[in-house]
């Protein structure tokens, strides 16, 4: 930790999932952590339990130095930042670290925003969901134009994380996230059409898993995914599936813009929102295939039946 015997504040924006842990981390670290979450009860909680103290106000922020946010969208960090204005409370030199899956060209719009306050936006995306998050053991995609910015924030990133990639400017890190799930998604969907495709010619999907596993065809989708959440019917991965489709429409979308020719990824995208389409709102993304058939992959009796 950085400054000598006086402790970090880190301001955090956004206590969901992933940033309940995240936040938690910080203060076990000896930050002064300073939280604000749209549900207020969801904040105290967080003080009473950790010792945080509640931005229930934007001025609340205007000890830190560093404030992450992690929240469902670009979108919602530029409504945190300059509609609630958490942004207009805190000094010059003080950088925003957006830790959120947020469009690219959202950041690069939001980044002179901040500039013109003289505050720093460090793009810095994550990738290891809830368990990663709670160990402090994320990998971190690091976007920025101004690198001193990234090592004003380094104390905090590196208790977030354990590794840590500089991708580029501001905006690349959350281009490596979107296409680091669209990647995931790919390979999610592709496995789950090789699970149904075999259980309807006998073969049982806990079987095709422990080969795929041992062969070419294994990903942290089948090795995780599959084994842990979707076989033995748990689903409860804790990333939602509204978030993965919207990270695969953002790849599809920068493939658009680079005019690269990109039938998969915009074939994945569709997928995607078709899954999101069908199932109800708040589904873990390991659910997706629910939404594509009606095969029951999840271990059961009726394991190679279709309704």
């Amino acid at each position: 930790m950085s400054g000598g015997s006086q402790p970090v504040v880190a301001g955090f924006v956004g206590l969901g999932n992933m940033g309940w842990p995240m936040a938690r981390n910080l203060a076990q670290a000896g930050m002064r952590v300073i939280v604000h979450d749209l549900d207020a009860s969801r904040s105290a909680a967080f003080a009473e339990q950790f010792g945080g103290e509640v931005a229930a106000e934007p001025r609340h922020f205007a000890p830190a130095g560093v404030v992450v946010t992690m929240l469902p969208d670009g979108r919602a960090v530029a409504a945190a930042a300059l509609d609630w204005g958490f942004a207009s409370a805190l000094a010059p030199g003080t950088v925003v670290v957006d830790m959120s899956s947020s469009s690219p060209i959202d950041t690069q719009a939001l980044g002179p925003r901040l500039a013109e306050r003289g505050v720093a936006l460090v793009d810095a995306p994550v990738s290891g969901g809830v368990t990663r998050a709670d160990s402090g053991t994320l990998t971190i995609m690091i976007g920025a134009d101004d690198q001193d910015a990234v090592e004003r924030a380094r104390p905090v990133l590196e208790v977030l994380g354990q590794r840590l990639f500089h991708t580029g400017p501001l905006g690349s890190g959350h281009a490596m996230k979107a296409l680091n799930n669209y990647c995931g998604g790919a390979a999610y969907a592709t496995l789950a059409e090789a699970l149904a495709i075999g259980q309807r010619f006998g073969l049982r999907g806990e079987v095709m898993l422990d080969v795929i596993n041992t062969s070419t065809g294994r990903s942290f989708n089948s090795e995780v995914v599959f084994k842990d959440e979707v076989v033995p019917g748990r689903y409860g991965t804790g990333f939602a599936l509204a978030l993965l489709a919207k990270d695969v429409s953002i790849a599809a979308s920068l493939a658009a813009a680079s005019g690269i020719e990109a039938p998969v990824c915009e074939l994945v995208s569709e997928r995607w929102a078709s899954a999101l389409a069908a199932l109800p709102a708040g589904a873990d993304h390991s659910e997706a295939h629910k939404g594509w058939w009606d095969v029951v992959l999840a271990t059961s009796a009726a394991e190679t039946d279709a309704a």
